[in-house]
């Protein structure tokens, strides 16, 4: 799956920003980037979010039985999903959502308030075209890989291939923090699964593929009681 978003609809991380700048590297167009994927995950869909070069891709190609992809629109809010929930029985019964409703349909739901109930291996993307708001989540485990960058013209871009977005970020590429989101309403990265810890980024070493490595710091003692 790939989501590129421009400077427009998304201001990207300072953190990776500085990452590209500390060491620069090759880059790519967000169209050079979409077109890579079209071309390499045939038949791929892609969706054009508007007339900025702002796109959400997907295919199956690759698929694994384990990990599926699928995609949803409803209601302006589109959603592109990787993987598989666990306790997607107990999702539906609790937001009312019918029995054939799978994990993709969850979308259009409030993503800031579902995401910490979620159980299983997932990576997500929402784009809600009404608001122009975006939100990003991957597991607790990084059992899905997901890895976020941003390519020349600065549009901000996600994927599950960390050599797709290679070619098109260099070094402004880094891992996507596990229990984490990537929230534009919500005010950028944060953990949900340790919502109190602050979240750094570590320069990468120069051996490294990325420019950043995106931790969970450690809880506050004073914020413990």
């Amino acid at each position: 799956m790939l989501g590129v978003f421009s400077g427009g609809l998304v201001a990207p991380p300072e953190e990776l920003v500085v990452a590209g700048s500390r060491t620069p590297s090759p880059k790519t167009r967000a169209s050079e980037l979409v077109a890579t994927f079209l071309e390499a995950s045939a038949p791929a869909i892609s969706i054009n979010l508007g007339g900025d070069g702002s796109h959400l891709a997907y295919s199956h190609h690759n698929e694994s039985p384990f990990s599926p992809r699928s995609f949803a629109v409803k209601e302006n809010i589109f959603c592109v999903f990787e993987g598989v929930l666990d306790n997607l029985g107990s999702l539906k019964q609790h937001y009312g959502l019918s029995k054939s409703a799978n994990e993709v349909l969850l979308g259009p739901l409030p993503p800031s308030q579902m995401v910490g109930h979620l159980r299983g291996s997932f990576a997500f993307i929402i784009f809600d075209a009404s608001t122009s708001s975006l939100f990003v989540a991957s597991d607790p485990h990084g059992k899905v890989p997901l890895y976020w960058g941003i390519t020349a013209d600065g549009f901000l871009s996600f994927a599950n291939d960390v050599n797709l977005l290679k070619g098109a970020c260099g070094k402004s590429l880094a891992s996507f923090p596990q229990g984490c989101f990537y929230s534009t309403s919500l005010g950028g990265l944060k953990s949900y699964e340790y919502p109190k810890n602050k979240i750094t980024a570590i320069p990468a070493s120069e051996e490294e593929i990325w420019g950043a490595t995106f931790k969970v710091g450690a809880m506050n003692p004073s914020l413990c009681c």
